[in-house]
């Protein structure tokens, strides 16, 4: 009699397991998380889909959030990304956290481990992997010895990236409009917040020596704030006028459209600059492998996104 082998029932399993996932936020009629995932889940032979979860600010939705969770808990959803402005809302109703989405304070992913729900955050390694791969990519940029950062806002993914830039050794500023909440980003994570500083942009920008505000030796400029994101792409969060710091790159998380105007900005002025579209990938191919426990095919979900790509 033949029997099936371990692998055989192994990947029998894996092939008519169905998977559901899906994006929680709002609003969520830019997203491209269901190209990404949903080219993965066919380029491995998977049966799923990725589905979109708009789910308005408290506290008109908060049952359906609650529900959604409970879907997940029970199994009939594999799993969750979670967006603008649920990344904190959705916190106490988890189980557990991951050190890091702990030390963030957002969480951008869901799963469940036997009949917990956790809460994890890819968003920092997600940004730091293509941060290294922006950087190899170009040869006339050097980080410098102590490398220090500006982060252009305080919210989910500002925490992400501060996290990720603390704990590969670069000093970071906060510049926000609300002094408040930079402060808070700094206070996010014992044993960090010494590396922080903050500053206000009210009180930085429109002032002709705004640059004295820069640290030395600044290497990277990154924009964690929604300005220029489509269909607002004649904004920047940077001033016309204000230079930009001698060698330093600058890291743009609008991933739409394909340019943004602080993109074309820096540029202009001789500096290395990339928008999010890598990060949004690699933080995806994350979050895809958390929940099945696959490799995700990066090539073929950066390429299905370039393809869906409107702007």
């Amino acid at each position: 009699m033949n029997e099936t082998s371990n692998v055989e029932r192994s990947t029998l399993n894996v092939q008519t397991k169905y998977y559901s996932f899906g994006l929680i936020g709002y609003p969520l009629s830019h997203s491209l998380s269901p190209q990404i995932h949903n080219a993965a889940l066919q380029a491995l032979g998977l049966d799923g889909k990725y589905n979109l979860h708009p789910i308005p600010p408290f506290p008109e939705e908060y049952t359906v959030l609650e529900d959604l969770l409970k879907q997940v808990r029970q199994g009939e959803i594999s799993g969750l990304n979670v967006t603008i402005p649920h990344k904190q809302n959705v916190i106490p109703l988890l189980d557990h956290l991951t050190p890091a989405a702990d030390t963030i304070g957002a969480v951008n992913t869901i799963f469940r481990d036997e009949d917990q729900l956790v809460g994890d955050n890819t968003d920092a390694p997600g940004f730091f992997s293509d941060l290294e791969n922006f950087i190899a990519n170009n040869s006339s940029f050097t980080i410098h010895h102590s490398p220090s950062a500006i982060i252009l806002g305080a919210g989910g993914s500002a925490r992400a990236v501060a996290y990720a830039l603390l704990t590969n050794g670069y000093s970071v500023t906060i510049a926000a409009r609300r002094i408040e909440q930079a402060r808070e980003v700094r206070d996010q994570g014992s044993g960090i917040s010494e590396q922080i500083s903050v500053v206000s942009l009210s009180n930085w920008f429109p002032i002709p020596d705004s640059c004295s505000l820069i640290p030395a030796h600044c290497s990277l400029i990154i924009n964690a704030t929604p300005i220029g994101m489509h269909p607002q792409v004649n904004a920047s969060p940077w001033p016309a006028g204000v230079p930009f710091p001698e060698n330093t790159a600058v890291y743009d998380l609008v991933y739409n459209p394909r340019e943004t105007l602080l993109v074309r900005q820096a540029r202009a002025a001789g500096l290395p600059a990339t928008t999010g579209l890598g990060m949004l990938v690699e933080q995806a191919a994350l979050a895809f492998e958390r929940w099945t426990g696959l490799e995700a095919p990066r090539d073929i979900m950066l390429t299905s996104v370039e393809s869906h790509r409107r702007y």
